[in-house]
């Protein structure tokens, strides 16, 4: 496993954070002895923790987690790639030396894709305050014991005796961790069902259950991603007051010239849906209406609003909107639901966007499809 300290742009760990301690790879036998060293040198500059990791050694995991126990601390879900690497891939050896050598790095973070595995969550566990992105994953099985014997060929009847020895002691070190971190020994019985072969991926009603993140709304900051159109966005998931379940909104924003935008959202047809309307304000006199109705199509509806870039700019000022829904039941009571939506990396993402743009024009009939003419997939 490595352990680097990472700069990135301003704001990429979020508000005020550009700086962050990357723990990824896999946790070896020895991992513990190594990031005691790593850590006493680095926790008190207060950076939160990162960790992509497939998993590993439990007992180290253990250790760990109990390092990272001592002091209060921010652990989350990510993936660094590193641009003192250049070329390099992420796991050539040039680049795991740069990674080992004790250096600040320079590197992007991401959640997207990213995992903590096997182990890993339990490595989490030890941290004060735990997030988890809604595009970054957290997965279990059971854990596998490996006994090994010196001094001639055990028989059948010893293996057998010495796994189930190392399985209790495997069992009670584990319990006892989880009894220190106050951790909800609900997910041992969960990772337990799962043979070591496969994998179970936590679910958010599972993360928010055993305690990982326990936040009815979570977002990812707003991301440029470029390809044939270049788009800004961002994924949230919610569940309201009264609902098991959460859902998973996905926000877009595309340019049509430079001066042109459309943002949409889309999100899965609420099983109680009514008249409803949709608007975000950034504190001005007038909120941004979407157009209603939606377009729907397999389950999923898709919400539009057209926007100059002057409308863009109050988004940018503030460090978050407020987005409003408000929506008239069968009885014909009025509901309003609220969200802060955070603006965090929607300037630079928005520069990366009009990098792209074509420049301002008068607007042809054909240059007005959009969007919401295209069914949300």
């Amino acid at each position: 496993m490595q352990f680097y300290v990472v700069k990135g742009a301003s704001d990429a760990c979020g508000r005020g954070c550009d700086r962050w301690i990357q723990l990824e790879g896999h946790i070896d036998s020895v991992a513990a002895a190594r990031f005691r060293k790593f850590y006493a040198g680095v926790r008190d500059r207060n950076m939160p923790l990162y960790f992509y990791s497939p998993g590993g050694n439990v007992e180290q995991a253990v250790a760990m987690g109990t390092l990272v126990h001592e002091k209060p601390v921010v652990a989350r879900v990510g993936r660094t790639v590193v641009s003192d690497c250049g070329f390099e891939a992420q796991d050539s050896q040039a680049c795991l030396k740069l990674k080992q050598s004790g250096r600040e790095l320079n590197g992007r973070l991401s959640t997207r894709g990213a995992l903590c595995g096997s182990a890993c969550p339990y490595l989490m566990l030890g941290a004060s305050t735990r997030e988890i992105a809604p595009d970054a994953a957290l997965a279990v099985h059971s854990a596998r014991v490996v006994v090994t014997f010196t001094g001639g060929t055990p028989t059948p009847n010893m293996i057998a005796a010495a796994n189930v020895r190392a399985h209790e002691r495997s069992d009670r070190t584990i319990a006892a961790y989880f009894a220190k971190m106050r951790a909800d020994t609900g997910l041992l019985a969960l990772a337990r069902t799962i043979k070591f072969e496969d994998v179970h991926v936590l679910t958010r009603e599972e993360i928010v259950r055993f305690g990982f993140d326990q936040r009815e709304f979570v977002e990812t900051p707003w991301v440029f991603e470029p390809g044939a159109y270049g788009m800004v966005h961002k994924i949230a998931v919610q569940r309201r007051e009264g609902e098991r379940t959460f859902r998973t909104i996905q926000w877009r924003m595309i340019c049509f010239d430079s001066d042109r935008f459309e943002l949409d959202f889309q999100r899965p047809i609420l099983a109680d849906a009514a008249s409803s309307s949709v608007s975000i304000s950034s504190g001005g006199a007038k909120p941004l209406g979407f157009t209603y109705p939606p377009l729907k199509a397999s389950g999923v509806e898709q919400w539009g609003l057209r926007l100059a870039k002057a409308s863009l700019q109050p988004l940018l000022d503030l460090p978050q909107a407020e987005f409003t829904e408000t929506s008239l039941g069968a009885d014909g009571r009025q509901s309003l639901v609220r969200e802060n939506l955070s603006s965090d990396g929607l300037a630079s993402a928005l520069d990366s966007l009009l990098a792209t743009c074509p420049a301002a024009k008068a607007a042809a009939a054909s240059q007005t499809v959009g969007t919401r003419e295209q069914a949300a997939k």
